[in-house]
């Protein structure tokens, strides 16, 4: 069933935010941003779970709160110069079930006024996960370059995130797929328009755009030995 979660105001709000980074406004601003951001948010995620078990019953679409698929707004200033307080965008993460207790994949989706995205894959695992990756693609090359070089891929990702400068331990540099074993995260990303989040079908059309990156998927929880 179509239902149109995020509409221009998320937007607005998100703008906005970006030009009023301090808890003083955002306070006085607190219930445009539970009508506009987060209560949608929220909302989509519980919608969401049918269609993301029809993906793979193993990733998770959590509504809760605090702990689930929704990304705080709050940044984390511990460790940073930058001390502004809240993000300027909403995040919504669909992670796989072992995700607590192992490094797994998952899907996810970015709101931000003119830089929305999809992602999947997983994000900078820690190293000695990072090399089960490498092995699995160096041991199974054209799975890999048949689930990243697809059409249907293609048309909706395109692999990032920061490389090794050079190559990996047990590597030689003239490795056919070197580019790849020397990628820190294993993640590829694809542009949202912004009336594509505000359209009625965005659940229905984001589940697609998913299903085209589901061999990644397959292909790295084989890698770190999870289910699809």
């Amino acid at each position: 069933m179509s239902r149109r979660y995020f509409t221009p105001d998320t937007f607005a709000f998100l703008r906005d935010l970006a030009d009023n980074n301090d808890r003083a406004w955002f306070n006085d601003n607190k219930a445009r941003y539970e009508a506009s951001v987060r209560q949608p948010a929220l909302d989509f995620i519980t919608d969401f779970v049918e269609p993301l078990e029809a993906l793979s019953p193993y990733f998770v679409a959590d509504s809760r709160t605090v702990g689930g698929s929704l990304f705080r707004i709050h940044r984390d200033t511990r460790f940073s110069k930058d001390k502004t307080p809240y993000k300027l965008n909403t995040g919504m993460h669909f992670r796989h079930e072992r995700a607590k207790d192992a490094h797994a994949p998952g899907f996810y989706v970015h709101l931000q006024p003119r830089e929305c995205f999809i992602g999947v894959g997983l994000w900078m695992p820690e190293p000695k996960v990072a090399y089960q990756i490498r092995a699995h693609i160096d041991e199974n090359q054209d799975e890999w370059l048949a689930a990243t070089t697809n059409r249907a891929f293609r048309a909706n990702y395109e692999l990032g995130g920061d490389s090794l400068k050079r190559p990996p331990k047990g590597y030689d540099a003239d490795h056919p797929l070197l580019d790849d074993l020397k990628r820190k995260s294993f993640i590829a990303t694809g542009p949202l328009k912004q009336g594509d989040v505000t359209r009625a079908t965005f659940s229905d059309d984001l589940a697609e755009r998913f299903a085209t990156g589901t061999p990644l998927m397959k292909f790295l929880c084989a890698a770190v030995g999870v289910k699809f």
